[in-house]
């Protein structure tokens, strides 16, 4: 049985695979740069089904948010290492498993927009990140945090028109300027929470004013992320994640503004990956 998992640092997509018979469980995210090894092994083995098909699984492709470095790296193998007792870790970026799953060999330009965000540019034999990610608090452009963040900081500066905070207090009928600084400054996975407001702005997603915001977030990564990429007319530009699925309409609308050519659009790559490591 091999096992394929794609990581942001809000959930986990696995798919276990032994010949026809597949199992697809989700978990909560993991990555290196907020959790430790004990903690990923734990949180693993409170789930029953992933115990019982990890047990026997012989090989593991993991694919993560903040896995860019050996380091890193190793603070995720060691917690895998309990959960899989019989398999051979593979652990990479989910960048490199952006591009394997939207690129597909072929050059391209591979992009994630999700709880974070990030970029590079594939040649069809390397990957290359011109720009690097600076993460929620410096950079995230165009991510879940960032507009968690910008939807939380305007509805607290009274800066939403009237209609969109008569939806947010309905939602959020308790929500206090208390919770949210517990939230961000006191709590762990503040990119996590600010995300989590996603959830609102996808629900309406048909306002104006939040098309508006999310072009504007949009076009901010494509500003600092895709034009740095010198040849970026000319290639491909894939997505993948929750926001580039869930504002496809808008990104795309943001896309043809910035003389983009966008490739495919892909909300969870683990499929991909799947196939990818199948035929490999």
């Amino acid at each position: 049985m091999i096992v394929v998992a794609d990581s942001g640092s809000t959930k986990c997509d696995w798919i276990f695979k032994d010949g026809e018979h597949r199992v697809e469980i989700s978990t909560m995210g993991f990555n290196p740069m907020f959790h430790s090894s004990d903690f990923i092994a734990e949180e693993l083995g409170k789930n029953e089904l992933f115990k019982k098909n990890a047990a026997e699984t012989l090989e593991v492709f993991f694919y993560g948010a903040g896995c860019s470095s050996e380091k890193r790296n190793d603070i995720v193998r060691r917690g895998l290492e309990v959960a899989f007792p019989k398999a051979t870790l593979n652990i990479e970026h989910d960048l490199k498993g952006a591009v394997y799953a939207a690129c597909q060999g072929k050059p391209g330009i591979a992009c994630i927009l999700g709880t974070g965000s990030n970029s590079a540019y594939f040649d069809g034999q390397t990957i290359q990140e011109e720009v690097p990610a600076l993460g929620y608090i410096l950079g995230d452009e165009g991510s879940g945090a960032f507009f968690g963040k910008q939807l939380i900081s305007e509805y607290l500066y009274k800066q939403l028109p009237d209609n969109i905070v008569a939806k947010f207090e309905e939602r959020y009928p308790e929500l206090t300027k208390d919770d949210v600084f517990t939230g961000v400054y006191m709590q762990p996975h503040a990119n996590v929470y600010l995300s989590s407001f996603m959830r609102f702005l996808s629900d309406n997603r048909d306002e104006k004013y939040i098309q508006e915001m999310v072009y504007r977030g949009l076009s901010t990564f494509i500003d600092i992320h895709i034009w740095q990429y010198k040849n970026y007319k000319s290639l491909p530009v894939h997505f993948v994640g929750s926001i580039a699925f869930y504002f496809e309409s808008v990104l795309r609308k943001a896309a043809s503004n910035h003389r983009l050519n966008v490739g495919r659009i892909i909300r969870k790559p683990v499929e991909e990956l799947l196939r990818h490591h199948s035929q490999a």
